[in-house]
């Protein structure tokens, strides 16, 4: 059997929710089978071969072909198989995925990886607000798997994080780690503004002082923490992240949210915060 692959066909005048395709979905299905799955285009629905060229039979593997930001919700709540995305992506990639593997070429759009349980995400572009978020209404975002990001991501990253880990090459926007309840955010590049408020728990690991923290975050001196030597040797084949061993494991830590209960950290390996 060979991998499904869909190719769009033409730029897109509407949004699609693409949550129908997952692995799980679409297992067993034939092409012409794939082509009459109905997609929500805007407010009415259409066969996905009106939208796709769509070849190969369904597998463990589907790849979508399309340079279009209007795929929304590829991947959602998917619990196996992988999905290679060639190009950008929409909003809620990977909204709820519980397993599996998810890699886009491109950018994406708002929310991704948001209310995700397991698996793994990897983006080689740009991500935006809210990534690893919660769903509008929900309290707890990320619950679980990872997202490496080798480019910059938006505001809020890490916004209401449960657990799990995200991974950020380039910056971060204002707002990062904002509201965070636990798990493991390593930014390289440069964060913004208000860096950490509402931070209840968790660990947020900088190699740049953000622009600034909240005067509620306690200043709790320079610490040699030997963990970071165990946690960069797991991004072994992460060239990026596998620099962070060579900072050496001194860092700037400071405790907050104080008014959220204080029990967040936010280390700084070039512990020079201004």
């Amino acid at each position: 059997m060979s991998t499904l692959t869909l190719r769009l066909r033409s730029p897109l005048s509407q949004r699609i929710d693409m949550s129908p395709f997952t692995p799980e979905l679409v297992a067993g299905r034939q092409a012409d089978e794939v082509a009459r799955i109905l997609l929500w285009l805007g407010n009415r629905q259409v066969d996905a071969g009106e939208l796709f060229a769509i070849n190969g039979n369904s597998t463990e593997q589907i790849v979508i072909q399309s340079d279009s930001d209007r795929l929304d919700r590829i991947g959602a709540d998917m619990s196996g198989g992988s999905i290679r995305v060639e190009g950008n992506a929409g909003a809620y990639l990977g909204c709820g995925m519980r397993d599996g593997a998810i890699h886009v070429s491109g950018d994406v759009g708002l929310a991704a990886g948001c209310a995700m349980r397991g698996g793994r995400l990897a983006l080689d572009g740009n991500a935006g607000d809210f990534l690893g978020g919660a769903l509008p209404g929900e309290r707890q975002g990320m619950r679980g798997g990872s997202i490496v990001v080798k480019g910059s991501a938006g505001d809020r990253a890490g916004d209401s994080m449960r657990r799990g880990m995200i991974l950020i090459a380039g910056d971060c926007g204002d707002y990062s780690a904002s509201r965070m309840v636990a798990g493991t955010m390593v930014v390289l590049g440069q964060c913004g503004a208000h860096t950490g408020t509402a931070m209840r728990r968790g660990s947020l690991i900088l190699t740049n002082a953000p622009k600034s923290l909240p005067v509620t975050f306690n200043d709790n001196g320079r610490h040699n923490l030997n963990f970071l030597t165990l946690l960069s040797r797991g991004f072994k084949d992460l060239p990026a992240f596998a620099s962070l061993a060579d900072k050496g494991n001194l860092v700037q830590r400071w405790l907050g949210d104080l008014s959220c209960g204080g029990k967040g950290e936010i280390l700084i390996t070039t512990p020079d915060l201004a």
